[in-house]
């Protein structure tokens, strides 16, 4: 009768190690996903990684916690992370409308005083390297804890204020460095504040007309052909890669596709249908009946390849930059195929709807 006492107190211990495991490892994987593997921190300048560790970390952690609690799916996880590029962008580097700051206000039209396409690039970009696809990659890295909160309350609670630490933080350290001067005016702050306001009771519906379809049933997949998980990546791959070329500008470039500034809302529009064509293709394909885990697994694969190959053309300055980039894209790369190999040998052909 001890022993049996004891057993659901172990097993319970057992499944908490493994939330605070699961919690570090999102805490980790987001800026390295978003930050260090696309080249974004020069080697010589790692340690900066720890600056984006309470924003990234903390930040993605506390949208995975909000939205899982909700029963939000990867719809509300997008908006989650449209209202994280908001706050980041918008408010913590101020980058949206900043006259100086990268050079964004060059890249196309300003309307609103606006820089459009650099908004049109990162706010995506925030929704889905930051966000989705590391909430996604440590999901299938402890499957065995699926949509189950990490956090208990007062693990919450401590990192919404890592999250609000990251942001002040990152502001009080890049605008002062690298836009001195240049101060959000009150309104702006505020209609910021009110478009990311809007993204999170978006998100919030989102996943509350999905909870009860979810807890009614599992939902069931479609009939209609899976691509297979080479074809699948490649798809991921070359929209992800087509995306960011069309927006960044690179390889010398001032304004976005190499083409002249007064031009650039054709780019603008190339990327905008690229990325919707690419979304409702993978909303399809994982709707179906033969989707799986390892098909999850694949589309990240060949975006985070994607966007790691186009830093190495975008974002190195020197041999070092582009060595040190190519390691760590190496790296990655072993890594999710031992991913792969894990899902391989568990019950991965189980179809996967999330």
């Amino acid at each position: 009768m001890v022993l049996s006492r004891n057993r659901p107190a172990r097993a319970g211990r057992a499944q908490r190690r493994r939330q605070r495991r699961a919690a570090l490892a999102l805490v980790l994987v987001a800026p390295a996903v978003a930050e260090l593997t696309l080249g974004s921190i020069s080697v010589r300048m790692l340690w900066l990684i720890v600056l984006y560790v309470p924003i990234y970390g903390a930040g993605v952690l506390l949208i995975r916690e909000a939205v899982r609690r909700t029963g939000g799916g990867a719809g509300a996880l997008l908006l989650m992370g449209l209202a994280y590029g908001l706050v980041e962008e918008g408010l913590a580097l101020q980058s949206l409308t900043s006259p100086h700051l990268y050079g964004a206000a060059g890249w196309g039209p300003r309307p609103w005083g606006v820089n459009a396409p650099y908004a049109e690039l990162n706010l995506p970009y925030h929704a889905v390297f930051s966000v989705l696809l590391p909430v996604t990659l440590v999901e299938l890295m402890f499957r065995d804890l699926g949509r189950r909160p990490y956090l208990r309350r007062g693990g919450l609670v401590g990192t919404a204020a890592a999250a609000l630490l990251g942001v002040g933080l990152l502001r009080v350290s890049v605008p002062p460095s690298q836009d001195p001067g240049y101060l959000l005016s009150g309104r702006a702050v505020l209609v910021v504040l009110g478009l990311a306001a809007a993204a999170v009771v978006a998100a919030v519906v989102a996943a509350l007309v999905r909870f009860p379809r979810r807890a009614g049933r599992r939902r069931a997949g479609v009939a209609g052909p899976v691509p297979g998980l080479f074809r699948l990546g490649a798809v991921c791959a070359v929209a992800a890669f087509a995306f960011l070329a069309l927006l960044f500008p690179f390889a010398g470039a001032h304004h976005c596709a190499f083409l002249p500034r007064a031009w650039a809302p054709l780019p603008m529009a190339a990327a905008a249908v690229v990325a919707a064509a690419a979304a409702w293709a993978v909303r399809r394909w994982s709707a179906a009946d033969g989707w799986t885990a390892r098909h999850r697994l694949a589309a990240v694969t060949g975006a985070l390849v994607a966007h790691t190959a186009f830093g190495l053309v975008s974002h190195t300055r020197d041999p070092l930059d582009t060595a040190g980039l190519a390691v760590i894209g190496a790296v990655m790369v072993l890594l999710l195929h031992r991913l792969d190999d894990r899902l391989a040998a568990g019950p991965a052909a189980i179809p996967d709807h999330r």
